[in-house]
């Protein structure tokens, strides 16, 4: 019995069983929850003082501020969006997501992501977020040209992170591109090209002269795909494996990964259409700007 598991037994024991977990989660509707649990903060707030909150404020993870520098985050995220092709939009996010904006597209536990009591999450990853946006373009414009859009967002984590460059939030640089299969890989090939050599033109521009791409391939049809892409195979690795389809690469900077990408099939999930094709990149730019 993990840690979680013992703590969730301990407090249906004080709430009365686990029926009660059955009614929050199966027979209440969406609006009725979020109603009763409304209720359930504003009753606990009239308990704080102030000092309550200064002294959250100096426990919690999640609310203290970054630890990287104001102007030199600024710096690199100027300097990622300078590597911007023209005709790449640039979408500003909405702090929080739906509800499942990750779990329900990606292999990720919710328990990794800060749920709201209003059937949203706050932002955890803004490929999901641009995938969402991607896919409603798509069905809008019934299948036009390939939709490209980038984007800047501090988001926030609540699974904890080892290492001195790892904190519950932090600012990532996202890239997908949507489109149509048109047969032969031609998708994959020139998008996956396109976005390799974006993050590496953003990592350069933020002052790093060298960076490094490495490619594992997931599915042996995009074997043909890996060499032309200048890259350094990486048939080892691990993560990403059931999370990516077909292709996925990691990009590194001063011996530090800063970058993570690939193929997803999220788009042809959302629109139902199978021909839906979606490549995914982002940058951590907490890593990237000097300290």
């Amino acid at each position: 019995m993990t840690e979680s598991t013992r703590a969730l037994d301990r407090v249906l024991k004080e709430a009365g069983g686990s029926e009660v977990l059955d009614v929050l989660s199966e027979r209440l509707s969406g609006a009725d929850l979020t109603t009763l649990l409304l209720e359930v903060m504003r009753r606990r707030v009239r308990a704080l003082s102030p000092a309550d909150v200064l002294r959250r404020y100096g426990q919690d993870r999640f609310v203290a501020p970054a630890q990287v520098p104001f102007r030199s985050l600024r710096r690199v995220e100027d300097a990622v969006l300078s590597a911007l092709p023209a005709d790449v939009e640039v979408v500003t996010l909405a702090p929080v997501a739906p509800l499942g904006a990750c779990s329900a597209l990606g292999p990720v536990d919710q328990n990794k992501v800060v749920s709201t009591i209003r059937n949203s999450e706050v932002a955890a990853d803004p490929t999901n977020a641009l995938a969402l946006e991607a896919a409603a373009r798509r069905r809008a414009a019934k299948g036009a040209e390939p939709v490209r859009l980038a984007a800047l967002q501090r988001v926030a984590r609540a699974q904890r992170f080892d290492g001195a460059a790892s904190h519950a939030h932090f600012t990532l640089f996202a890239l997908v591109t949507a489109g149509r299969d048109t047969g032969d890989l031609t998708f994959e090939r020139q998008h996956a090209a396109e976005h390799l050599r974006i993050l590496a033109d953003a990592v350069r521009a933020c002052g790093i002269p060298d960076p490094q791409a490495s490619v594992t391939v997931l599915d042996e049809r995009f074997e043909r795909m890996a060499a032309p892409l200048a890259t350094t195979p990486d048939p080892e690795r691990q993560s990403g494996r059931g999370y990516y389809t077909g292709l996925c690469y990691k990009i590194y900077g001063n011996g530090l990964e800063v970058g993570d990408g690939g193929f997803v099939d999220w788009t042809a999930r959302l629109l139902g259409n199978r021909k839906e094709r979606l490549l995914i990149s982002a940058l951590g730019l907490d890593r990237l700007a000097p300290s």
